[in-house]
């Protein structure tokens, strides 16, 4: 099971997002940082741009990811709150009400895929990031 410290550095990010309520699907590219600020606290950066329905965007978010006292890792929005808990190639799942996200991270140190999807009377997309690691600037 790899840790969030496994995959500090720079990743070509790849989503393709399909929104089955609206019936359009989009593509995010850009780049994903993971960055070691303390022994137990990884920065998640993306930044990229989003073509969704027409429209290019530029997108951006960063995540935390934290491990507690027990040792077990757990993803956290910018503004401190809770977003799953870290598990490599299980279901990992967010209670957003009135919706449910339900989640999976798997691959390994070179590779590695971030699938989230969203049920609920507000949403209903699936969301699949392919993350591979820089090589050279040319990527």
């Amino acid at each position: 099971m790899l840790q969030p410290i496994d995959l500090l550095g720079e990743w070509t990010l790849r989503r393709t997002v399909h929104d089955r309520r609206a019936g359009v699907d989009g593509l995010v590219t850009g780049t994903t940082t993971l960055t070691r600020e303390a022994p137990d606290e990884v920065r998640w950066d993306e930044t990229g741009t989003m073509a969704f329905d027409g429209r290019t965007v530029p997108v951006a978010r960063t995540l935390r990811v934290r491990r507690g006292p027990d040792g077990r890792w757990t993803v956290h929005f910018a503004d401190g709150r809770v977003f799953h808990d870290w598990v490599w190639g299980s279901a990992v799942s967010h209670a957003c009400a009135p919706d449910d996200y339900s989640g999976v991270l798997a691959g390994d140190a070179d590779r590695w895929t971030v699938r989230w999807e969203a049920h609920g009377p507000a949403k209903d997309y699936v969301l699949d990031s392919t993350l591979r690691r820089r090589s050279h600037a040319a990527d």
